[in-house]
């Protein structure tokens, strides 16, 4: 399908009203708010190198990122919550993920497989990178994860309460952080005492950054 701004508007909002047949009209609100999203989308996948051939909305990580920013958009920039939370639920619904509208995702990230992702409101740092089944949870005190930057969170790793992810750290596949820091430039595995019980691994001295496996420098 051709990302043209006016054809892709009404093919979000066909599938609003598929799946959610409540009689809103939502075509002015995503209308408006497609240009600035397609933007940036555009410029977020422009930065994957596995994209070279750009934003395709028949690729569901881009379409779930594109669902996101268009939610974005239209909840937080034009305050529309109703349908943005339609367009949350769409792509929960159509990706099995969890990622509200009013979550502040950076600018450029990578969606490796959608299904099993729940985004709790954290600090995001930008070129982060989040396979299928990661978790990114806040506790009932509040505190929630900050993430510097240039992250990679393997299938099923999970990061919640009060931890700071510094840059260029690699979570390894089911390894949890609770309240839990990483001294960056590190994988973090899992310890002797299973998943929950992390130990860090130094990077390899002048390797290249593990995130430009996934993103141009």
């Amino acid at each position: 399908m051709s990302p043209d701004p006016d054809r892709l508007a009404a093919f979000v909002c066909r599938q609003l009203e598929n799946f959610y047949p409540d009689d809103l009209d939502s075509r002015d609100v995503v209308q408006a708010a497609m240009p600035a999203t397609l933007d940036r989308v555009r410029h977020c996948v422009g930065q994957v190198i596995a994209w070279p051939q750009g934003f395709d909305p028949v690729m569901s990580g881009q379409y779930a990122s594109f669902l996101y920013f268009l939610s974005n958009e239209v909840g937080v920039t034009l305050r529309d919550g109703v349908t943005a939370t339609r367009l949350f639920l769409l792509n929960k619904a159509l990706h099995g993920l969890e990622l509200f509208y009013d979550v502040a995702l950076p600018e450029v990230f990578l969606i490796g497989h959608t299904p099993g992702l729940v985004f709790a409101k954290a600090s995001f740092g930008s070129h982060l990178v989040f396979h299928q089944g990661c978790t990114i949870g806040h506790k009932l005190d509040g505190h929630r994860p900050h993430f510097e930057g240039h992250t990679v969170m393997f299938p099923g790793s999970m990061v919640i309460g009060h931890c700071r992810v510094r840059a260029n750290t690699v979570i390894a596949p089911g390894v949890v952080l609770v309240d839990c820091d990483t001294p960056g430039d590190c994988y973090v595995l899992a310890g002797p005492g299973g998943p929950r019980k992390p130990i860090f691994k130094a990077l390899k001295a002048g390797a290249a950054p593990f995130w430009q496996r996934y993103f141009h420098a």
